[in-house]
């Protein structure tokens, strides 16, 4: 195996990096990570391990939100964090600092740069689209904070209130017109770490730059859809006389024919349209694994596209062909014919089966495999429906034949054409005459063959196609998205492989001749066939 080669990634880097890196990556835990999460996971983990030394990356759950979140969440998004390589230095949780997020609230009211209001959401709405104040703007401070421990206590006045950030009700930025900094769920659903013990949460937008600032983040990691909150992440360190933290931003990573919706992806599993969240047509992280996608074929791509300040819906080509070039030297090559099988007879052959060790690749050392050869063979009925009588075609990694009698399953059939080859039909066995004589080079005709003296494996072959069947919807397609659901999109092919595959443990890298790179999800038992997920190359 080649030795693992590091990420060409040019200038990228961080303003003062030299001088040490803190990053982290804050998910939410309500959902499975996809493959959006994944760039900003990995870039953090980038500029923290690989670019600069001695930096720390902290793994932080944002668990602000009780009505989305669960532990089951917070699990798998730690699975998911391994299944990128990804080790982060430390865990931690917003919920940790709850008490001390509180006394920040109530500084920043007593200060005067928050207020108590309870101006209903759809009259809000309508009142910052016209840049008008809350009537409470200018309540007094002791109000504020009489209404700020109703909230906490959870009564039922005290959830009428929430708490705004005192900056701006008429700035051209939306994100400035005094945004809400703290609230109380409309239901007291408990937190699924702290129980009923807080009654009053902070949003996101206040808790991040807070425990950012506690936590020692000196970078923090951001996509370009926050570019307008940034002000309002910078407002909130200054008011609180917090450290500020640098902000490094990125483009948000989005995909043709790709579902990236929490609540879309939800309904597919729930509906069992999938098998589950790691179901390979799914972006999520499992999923993109789960088919064929390498850490470092993921990694290579994420790093290169992290500049990048343009969202574009980009077409999956690229990502899975740095892939290919992580696979190919760790998947051996071995051989399966579909189930349309041809049997044939290789006349010149010698009469007792025998068999050869041959590398498992041509280029890097993976071993051998053995190949048997025998009289009789079996080909797949895709190529033995091309052949004309007399032929000389190769047989691959054993030499040439001739074709010399062609029997057909109903001879009087009206000929037709495959792939502009004229055919007279299916075929039911044919005899060759072996010429390991003939120039393999002169044939047109290379194909794969197995011999039927040896154990061979039964395998599924299994083929995806993307679950949208639209590369993007518009926003009136999009209430409609399920209507735009692709039909048929895992191809089942039953086959035989070679007795090597019968070694093929289930995760492992391989090539079927012909038919393209597999990972393989289930090894082959004496009672059950091996199954086999076909990996994208960039060609499809």
């Amino acid at each position: 195996m080649p030795p693992k080669k590091a990420p060409k990634v040019g200038k990228l880097s961080l303003p003062e990096g030299d001088k040490g890196v803190v990053t982290r990556f804050p998910p939410e835990p309500s959902g499975y990570l996809h493959i959006g999460h994944s760039k900003a996971a990995l870039l953090n983990d980038f500029f923290a391990h690989e670019q600069y030394q001695g930096g720390k990356l902290i793994l932080r759950f944002d668990d602000t939100n009780t009505e989305k979140e669960k532990e089951e969440y917070q699990d798998a998004i730690l699975e998911d964090v391994g299944l990128l390589g990804i080790k982060p230095d430390q865990v931690s949780y917003t919920s940790n600092y709850f008490d001390e997020i509180e006394k920040y609230c109530t500084e920043i009211i007593k200060s005067g740069k928050a207020f108590a209001d309870d101006t209903p959401g759809d009259v809000m709405s309508q009142m910052r689209l016209a840049r008008e104040p809350s009537v409470h703007r200018d309540d007094s401070v002791e109000d504020n904070l009489a209404r700020w421990d109703l909230m906490r206590q959870g009564t039922d006045e005290g959830r009428r209130w929430c708490i705004r950030a005192k900056i701006s009700h008429a700035n051209n930025n939306a994100a400035l017109r005094d945004p809400v900094i703290y609230r109380c769920p409309k239901n007291q659903t408990p937190h699924h770490r702290t129980g009923d013990k807080y009654k009053a949460y902070p949003t996101y937008q206040f808790a991040c730059p807070v425990v950012d600032s506690i936590e020692g983040v000196t970078h923090a990691l951001r996509t370009t859809e926050y570019n307008d909150q940034d002000a309002q992440y910078k407002w909130i360190l200054k008011a609180l006389g917090l450290r500020p933290v640098f902000i490094w931003t990125f483009s948000k990573i989005q995909f043709v024919r790709t579902l990236m919706s929490k609540r879309k992806l939800t309904k597919l599993v729930d509906a069992g349209t999938v098998s589950g969240w790691d179901d390979p047509r799914f972006p999520t992280v499992r999923g993109m694994r789960r088919r064929g996608m390498t850490i470092e074929g993921l990694r290579e791509f994420m790093v290169s596209q992290g500049p990048s300040k343009n969202i574009v819906n980009m077409d999956w080509h690229t990502i899975w062909t740095m892939n290919k070039k992580v696979i190919d030297p760790i998947a051996g090559r071995f051989t399966a014919i579909d189930s349309k099988r041809v049997q044939c007879v290789i006349n010149g052959a010698k009469d007792e089966p025998y068999s050869e060790s041959k590398p498992k690749h041509a280029k890097y050392d993976l071993g051998d495999k053995k190949l048997v050869y025998s009289k009789n063979i079996v080909i797949e009925q895709e190529d033995a429906r091309t052949f004309d009588q007399d032929e000389e075609i190769t047989l691959m990694n054993w030499g040439n034949a001739i074709v010399r009698k062609i029997e057909y399953e109903t001879p009087d059939d009206k000929s037709d054409i495959v792939d502009g080859v004229k055919s007279l039909g299916n075929v039911k066995s044919i005899e060759f005459d072996l010429h390991l004589e003939g120039d393999f080079k002169m044939t047109k005709k290379k194909i794969t063959w197995l011999s039927t003296d040896q154990d061979l494996v039964l395998v599924e072959l299994h083929t995806f196609d993307h679950l949208l069947s639209k590369d993007k919807l518009s926003e009136e397609e999009e209430e409609h998205w399920e209507d735009f659901l692709a039909a048929n999109t895992d191809i089942v092919e039953n086959a035989v492989a070679d007795c090597n595959v019968a070694d093929i443990k289930a995760n492992d890298f391989l090539q079927f001749d012909r038919k393209g790179y597999y990972r393989c999800d289930k090894a082959a038992t004496k009672d059950s066939p091996g199954v086999f997920f076909k990996i994208p190359t960039g060609k499809e």
